[in-house]
């Protein structure tokens, strides 16, 4: 059976202030340092079809991908078939999701204000009458993901692809243990009782490449177990490191070659070595990741800079490079299946003690206080966070996911809605049958962490029932 390819591709660049999404704390700005865009492709075969849409976002939701499938406008192509991803930046927009019932927590920042009593002033970090309103972003992404996967659709020519393998440093476990049994997000391991990272990496990079009939290259998918969020600190718009790959790609390669950018699982990685620790270029404002008297490292340039995307971004294009020079077999034809999973998951529950705990903290942290300001949000973003959840179960004990499996040829695709923790993705891929296995997570929505039961028992923010 044929193969049949469509590419696409649209900008969604922001041209006013935006709030960007991620981080504890409110981040505005309209300063671009690279454009982010949204990626879709095409594939059809044997009467099965599945259009993939990347993103240059922190995350999806479901409002954002139903408004997207009502706005198709691709003749034949099943909405239920779209599926959309991000590569979860932290440099682009908040998303409002104003459709769906209530199942799951508010932002970090939104919480937080939620809590705080009356006589107490929250003090913003930066105040920006004229950012874009998130519903207006819901509308303004959902026409031009539907834009990107209609033309993709529509674009489907007959084509070839081939596989490909590379392997970069891009993700480290960023979860530090200690002897006391516990671990953090970002800890700091120069410390006496700094005993390991509580997980791997994985350096492998799974590629596809699709062509036209006369071999020429037309789109790259690269699957990478790191988020894109070397400049997750910084008030600027980025599409971080994977912005780099593509134009390096489109340098050497043509202005037409698309990149289809997708995160495996990665709850628990970073771009940035936690032992050989080497500081920001400028001070940040995250009170987590802030070290007093850091040793100096020769390393890594900084990984919370732009010189660090560039870094990332020639070792992911190198590996790119020697795979394609390594293609001999070109594929003309091959079975594809594709199903939709619609799962119920039990919702991990807060216990009374818990909210009784958290309840008591949010109580001594506001005594005294006449305002609070964003470093306090990071402070009592857990304890908000367990007593919302706990609101939250009262209404549902279960959580309705949507997960897509697909067959093509040899190669296999599975997503997931969660940031789950590497470990899973692992065990996913070892028992996989197919010779390569893709795997994408914050797919069709934005669950929050999946971490492993080691991590739950450590603790701490994205082991927290909270997270």
């Amino acid at each position: 059976m044929c193969v049949k390819f469509g590419w696409a591709e649209a900008d969604i660049t922001p041209t006013v202030k935006i709030a960007l999404c991620g981080q504890f704390y409110e981040r505005v700005t309209d300063e671009v340092e690279t454009p982010i865009s949204v990626t879709a492709l095409a594939i059809e075969s044997g009467g099965e079809q599945a259009v993939f849409c990347s993103c240059d976002l922190e995350g999806v939701n479901e409002s954002l991908v139903r408004r997207s499938r009502q706005k198709l406008n691709a003749p034949g192509l099943d909405p239920r078939n779209v599926i959309i991803n991000a590569v979860h930046t932290h440099n682009s927009y908040t998303i409002a999701n104003p459709d769906v019932d209530r199942k799951k927590l508010r932002d970090s920042v939104e919480y937080f204000k939620s809590r705080i009593p009356q006589g107490c002033e929250y003090i913003p970090e930066d105040s920006a009458p004229d950012q874009m309103d998130p519903l207006n972003v819901l509308e303004f992404l959902s026409g031009r993901i539907a834009e990107a996967v209609s033309a993709a659709w529509n674009n489907r020519k007959e084509g070839l692809y081939a596989n490909g393998f590379g392997r970069a440093a891009v993700g480290m476990c960023r979860r530090v243990c200690y002897a006391d049994g516990t671990a953090k997000m970002w800890g700091d391991t120069d410390a006496a009782f700094f005993t390991e990272l509580e997980g791997g990496n994985d350096s492998g990079i799974e590629l596809l490449f699709t062509y036209d009939m006369q071999r020429n290259l037309t789109g790259v998918v690269a699957n990478i177990a790191c988020p894109s969020q070397v400049m997750e600190q910084r008030t600027v718009i980025s599409s971080d490191y994977w912005g780099k790959v593509k134009l390096l790609l489109r340098e050497k390669y043509g202005e037409a070659v698309c990149l289809l950018a997708l995160c495996a699982p990665a709850g628990d990685q970073c771009p940035r070595d936690l032992v050989r620790w080497v500081e920001p270029e400028t001070p940040i404002k995250d009170p987590n990741v802030i070290r007093e008297s850091p040793k100096a490292r020769r390393a890594d340039p900084s990984m919370f800079d732009v010189k660090g995307t560039w870094t990332i971004g020639r070792r992911i294009m190198n590996e790119i490079d020697f795979a394609l020079s390594d293609v001999t077999e070109y594929n003309a034809s091959a079975v594809l299946r594709h199903k939709v999973l619609d799962l119920k998951l039990p919702l991990r529950r807060v216990t009374e003690s818990d909210k009784t705990g958290a309840e008591a903290k949010i109580k001594a942290f506001f005594r005294g206080k006449t305002s609070v300001n964003y470093i306090d949000t990071a402070e009592l973003n857990i304890c908000a966070g367990i007593l919302e959840r706990f609101d939250m179960q009262k209404e549902r004990i279960m959580v309705h996911t949507e997960v897509h499996v697909l067959r093509l040829g040899d190669i296999a695709f599975a997503t997931s809605p969660f940031e789950l923790f590497l470990d899973f993705g692992n065990r996913i891929r070892a028992r996989s049958a197919a010779k390569q296995t893709f795997l994408v997570q914050l797919c069709q929505d934005a669950l929050g962490y999946l971490p492993t039961e080691k991590a739950e028992k450590h603790g701490h923010y994205s082991a927290y029932v909270a997270s």
